[in-house]
């Protein structure tokens, strides 16, 4: 079997492994591993909105999954049950931020038809030192297994991770 398709085998089984930040046992033994984030990758034909010099695009994309929240470059962005809406800070921390990194930005991202900026806004990010976009008071995440532009490979990790309607609302399919 060639590499890359052993790889395409492992991933969604890595993905079901990186779910220690949702255990309830913070003291757990069990470690998730490290998924190195990679590259955003080029953004696809899309009318999503590009970044602008302010910070970052965020649009809706049509998804097996429903319509949902991606970036400017495509790659679906999660919310995580266990942030408390309107929170001061993200509950993702260690391991859990390496894994699902935060979509940050110092200020409201530029948003695509269908999205109204007075959704969003930003919160402390785990690094203590920037900000988090937020919609409707939910801290946003990129998953570090997803490669490609529209990959949902974050969906339901933990059943705590999940991708974001138009309304703020956890996709839970």
């Amino acid at each position: 079997m060639s590499r890359s398709r052993t790889a395409l085998l492992i991933l969604p089984l890595a993905a079901l492994t990186l779910a220690a930040c949702g255990s309830d046992d913070e003291s757990s033994s069990t470690v998730a591993p490290t998924v190195a984030p990679t590259e955003a990758p080029a953004a696809p034909a899309s009318d999503a909105p590009a970044a602008d010099a302010s910070g970052v695009g965020v649009s809706l994309a049509e998804t097996p999954l429903g319509t949902i929240l991606v970036d400017a470059g495509g790659r679906t962005l999660y919310l995580f049950t266990k942030d408390e809406p309107g929170a001061s800070a993200s509950a993702c921390t260690g391991d859990c931020a390496t894994n699902w990194p935060a979509l940050l930005s110092d200020d409201v991202p530029t948003v695509g038809e269908g999205l109204n900026a007075e959704d969003f806004g930003t919160t402390a990010a785990a690094d203590g030192t920037s900000r988090q976009v937020t919609f409707y008071g939910h801290p946003l995440y990129y998953f570090a297994a997803d490669i490609a532009p529209g990959d949902t490979n974050g969906q339901n990790v933990g059943t705590v991770w999940f991708v974001v309607d138009a309304e703020g609302n956890a996709i839970a399919a």
